[in-house]
């Protein structure tokens, strides 16, 4: 058989759902026997779940929390400012005047440029509208808003009009196609050192630094940070992507899991110069 002529993956994925289901369970139950007869790779088994399960969560299920948010206070020095955005390490920040409750606009990092150039920079003037929203509102409402608006960020309010979070397109697409590794993810109940079958580790990034020097035999400090997770950020200097890796005193650290705003887990290999792609013996 001439192999261009084999049906494409919709063409067969077209053919399994001949037999029209009837709810989403249904539809679910296709799409798993659809991957188990090997239709379709886990990647895009899980990319469609995430596209079915967004028209199912609110806002409120994946925004940053208000105390986790980083916002800019817009009466800082200019100096104070980039620090601020520099430690941050994200594209967009909020900025307020008096609390967090008080968002005045949204800044954007590369417009500090005309600071950096010597030119005279008012930061209010520079703001782009802030863009409100409920934390009930519907992600798939959502990213298709944020896809018309061309906008990136929205804070969230509660009922009384008091900012409970923020979130980004990234957040939402991250819903879709960030947890494509499921092989790698943590039962809630686990450990947060987990050793595999390769003689590696899976670290959860929340993992207390001397909870991770105890296990390791290792002696990294906690004064500038305490989990493993910003133990690696402080090593880069800036958030790291997803199988970046980096080695730090003698350990090679593979991030598995991490997205716009942080770190989840990591892939830890004990043993020094030992390719992270070959079984430990």
């Amino acid at each position: 058989m001439d192999p261009s002529s084999k049906p494409g993956f919709i063409e067969r994925l077209s053919t399994l759902l001949l037999r029209e289901p009837e709810d989403r369970e249904q539809l679910l139950s296709l799409l798993h026997g659809a991957f188990k007869r090997h239709l379709m790779d886990a990647d895009a088994l899980s990319i469609i779940e995430g596209a079915l399960s967004v028209s199912d969560m609110a806002v409120r299920d994946i925004m940053v929390p208000r105390a986790q948010m980083d916002v800019i206070d817009i009466d800082a020095t200019p100096e104070v400012i980039i620090e601020a955005v520099l430690n941050g390490a994200h594209s967009r920040f909020p900025a307020v005047g008096d609390s967090k409750d008080d968002v005045i606009g949204i800044l954007l990092a590369k417009d500090l440029l005309r600071y950096f150039a010597g030119k005279e920079v008012d930061l209010r003037d520079t703001l782009r509208p802030a863009i409100f929203i409920p934390e009930s509102k519907r992600l798939n409402v959502l990213l298709r808003e944020f896809r018309a608006s061309r906008n990136h960020m929205a804070i969230v309010v509660d009922e009384y009009g008091g900012v409970a979070g923020l979130v980004t397109i990234e957040d939402v697409l991250e819903q879709i196609v960030g947890d494509i590794e499921d092989e790698y993810d943590f039962d809630e109940t686990e450990d947060n050192i987990v050793l595999d079958n390769t003689g590696r580790y899976r670290v959860k990034a929340v993992t207390e630094i001397e909870d991770f020097n105890a296990a390791f035999g290792t002696g990294f400090p906690d004064t500038d940070f305490d989990t493993v997770g910003g133990l690696v950020i402080h090593h880069l200097g800036r958030l790291p992507k997803r199988n970046e890796v980096v080695s730090i005193e003698g350990l090679r650290i593979q991030v598995l899991r991490a997205d716009s705003r942080r770190v989840h887990t990591l892939l830890v290999d004990p043993q020094k110069g030992l390719p992270l792609d070959t079984p430990a013996s």
